[in-house]
């Protein structure tokens, strides 16, 4: 990635997130991390109040198509969701039939994360199809509905899952005081 990242927030747009597992290994492989992946994303969403439009899961990266947050930035944002995945997939494993990852926190996530803003309604649409066609265009399924750890079936079926879906009404409108001016 490039040193002089630049990140442009607070104009309203969508952000198209791409974030990569530690020299790109497949650490988000198994069932169980990808749905504890969803889980923290889920509280995430709710935490720092933003609309996730899209996301796909895949075995070393994710994807998330996302609204601006209203607490905090979205760097912010994918930080605490790195984070909390690292430290729920890295503390105690009471009841976890899955063996505890070689991995240190610091080394399931590369440190960076590439970000895209969204402004056009046929950019959100390309990246939408990118995002669910991602497990096909990979070999691991062979339609996107086969693929439970992407918003496909949100969008299509209208099935809710581990990540709500445009639910807007976590959003709190603000209306900036506006003085009058009297002649």
């Amino acid at each position: 990635m490039p040193s002089k990242l630049q990140r442009y927030y607070g104009s309203g747009d969508l952000h198209f997130v791409t974030a990569s597992c530690y020299q790109r290994q497949p650490l988000l492989g198994t069932p169980y991390r990808r749905d504890l992946f969803l889980r923290v994303l889920e509280l995430m969403r709710r935490r720092y109040r933003f609309v996730v439009l899209g996301f796909v899961v895949m075995p070393e990266h994710f994807h998330l198509l996302v609204s601006e947050p209203q607490r905090k930035t979205l760097s912010t944002v994918i930080q605490a969701l790195k984070l909390g995945f690292s430290r729920r997939l890295l503390g105690p494993r009471v009841g976890v039939r899955e063996p505890a990852p070689a991995a240190t926190a610091n080394r399931i996530w590369q440190a960076r994360f590439y970000d895209f803003n969204v402004w056009t309604e046929h950019k959100r649409i390309e990246k939408l199809r990118y995002m669910h066609r991602n497990p096909v265009a990979r070999g691991l399924v062979n339609s996107p509905e086969q693929w439970p750890w992407s918003s496909f079936r949100s969008h299509y079926y209208g099935e809710p899952g581990l990540v709500r879906i445009n639910q807007t009404d976590i959003l709190v409108m603000r209306v900036n005081d506006v003085k009058q001016v009297t002649s």
